[in-house]
């Protein structure tokens, strides 16, 4: 990370130190080994500077913070011996609204999500999708899933809601002629679940943003980006889960890229659903 990047995330993470404090900056400076002016220049707005290493051991020793989080490597605070794995591994079971997933959008809350689905997004699937997908003889997997679709609809009806979705556009091409995965599915159902999409993109926008790219020109993972905190790659049943901020921030790069190189915009794909030839 560069200098004047580091600097003012350095200076944020000071003044929340410093305002948990229970002296005045006079006494915090004693207590890390700073005069009053040192202090005062590190926390001046537009400053890059840094304090030598050993004031920064002691910033975080002395106030119970880890170093990575004071430089801006972690988004926790907790030392490196308490804090979470930065690869952990989630199963999906099949539970509801109580899931881990859910929880993850519940503390993504107020921040942008970034989802890559590996078809249809969930939250836009009809029921008649879902039981295709999920049935397989388990009437239990296919209510539990359109619990879940539900949930995640009225989600991002919130007005604080922040989602970006890229999928590929050949994804919804074979959906709309009944080929690949698809090919077990009716053109009836087919027709309704393009028109369903269609219609709730055009009621969320501008808080749900689907974008579609060419996987004949970038390629994506399924995952998803929670915010800044955590990152979730989709392996089939289960969940790799990312806490390190540099790999979030590599995901949330790569989304961008897949933005960047989209062939339908956010803006007109309602319009690019309709448009389809249902087959």
């Amino acid at each position: 990370m560069d200098k004047r990047d580091l600097g003012p995330v350095f200076r944020g993470r000071l003044k929340i130190v410093l305002d948990r404090f229970a002296g005045n900056q006079a006494e915090f400076a004693r207590s890390v080994g700073l005069d009053r002016s040192a202090l005062s220049q590190l926390l001046a707005d537009g400053s890059t500077r840094l304090p030598r290493a050993e004031t920064l051991h002691a910033i975080a020793e002395r106030h119970g913070v880890s170093l990575d989080w004071l430089m801006g490597l972690s988004q926790s605070e907790q030392f490196a011996a308490e804090i979470k794995p930065m690869l952990e591994i989630e199963d999906t079971d099949g539970a509801s609204d109580d899931t881990q997933l859910a929880q993850w959008h519940q503390d993504a809350i107020g921040y942008k999500i970034r989802y890559v689905p590996s078809t249809v997004p969930d939250l836009l699937r009809t029921e008649a999708v879902i039981a295709y997908e999920y049935l397989r003889g388990r009437g239990a997997a296919e209510e539990t899933q359109i619990r879940d679709a539900e949930s995640r609809l009225d989600y991002s009806r919130r007005p604080e809601t922040d989602m970006e979705v890229c999928m590929p556009v050949q994804q919804l091409r074979l959906l709309a002629e009944g080929r690949g995965i698809w090919s077990g599915l009716g053109r009836e159902k087919r027709t309704i679940q393009i028109g369903y999409m269609a219609d709730l993109l055009d009621e969320l926008y501008p808080t749900f943003r689907l974008y579609l790219f060419d996987e004949l020109e970038s390629y994506s993972i399924p995952y998803t980006v929670f915010g800044p905190k955590r990152a979730a790659i989709y392996v089939g049943d289960m969940y790799f889960v990312l806490n390190a901020t540099d790999t979030i921030q590599a995901l949330s790069s790569h989304f961008n890229n897949l933005i960047k190189h989209a062939v339908i915009n956010a803006h007109t794909s309602a319009d690019f659903l309709r448009a389809l030839n249902v087959e």
